[in-house]
């Protein structure tokens, strides 16, 4: 059974490990080495890790499977959002799932935490950003009704790429 829960300071050497891991795993591929080091060094160090843990405006959750850490999700509001939406707006910035757990439904698993949180603070929006050559995450969001809405630079160290901007609305 997959089980979703927050993210405390106490939880940051967790955080840190499968965030660098998955991202590692996802776009270690199709990346210069150089410019993924200098964007894990930048996103995920400590500091950085507990100034976002510290926003009352972000959440994390981890999804455990099996006893295990399996995957994370980190969504924002208000001006923790990385681009300006408005009130109404709901960022899903992060969902990653460890590779050995992916295919088991824990990143709907995630998802459906990430709608849950915009209901409770009731958003009309909710949105994100993905990388145009992630093909799955792609295929996942377009599934659940997100359409493309937009684009913004996305800088894997000093690598400008696109990611593209999907919205849902969640209510009229």
């Amino acid at each position: 059974m997959i089980t979703i829960k927050p993210c405390t300071i106490a939880d940051i050497d967790a955080l840190r490990a499968i965030s660098i891991e998955t991202f590692t795993e996802t776009f270690e591929a199709e990346n210069d080495p150089t410019h993924l080091a200098a964007y894990l060094e930048r996103a995920y160090n400590v500091p950085q890790l507990e100034s976002e843990l510290a926003n009352p405006d972000s959440q994390f959750f981890f999804a455990m499977l099996d006893g295990e850490v399996a995957g994370y999700l980190k969504v924002n509001a208000k001006d923790a959002q990385t681009e300006v939406m408005g009130e109404d707006a709901f960022e899903l910035e992060r969902i990653y799932v460890r590779r050995a757990f992916q295919g088991s439904g824990v990143g709907k698993a995630l998802y459906d935490q990430a709608i849950r949180c915009a209901n409770e603070l009731d958003k009309r929006e909710i949105w994100l950003g993905v990388w145009e050559h992630n093909h799955n995450a792609l295929a996942f969001y377009r599934k659940h009704g997100f359409v493309q809405t937009g684009a913004h630079t996305f800088y894997m160290g000093d690598d400008a790429q696109v990611d593209l901007i999907m919205a849902k609305p969640l209510r009229p």
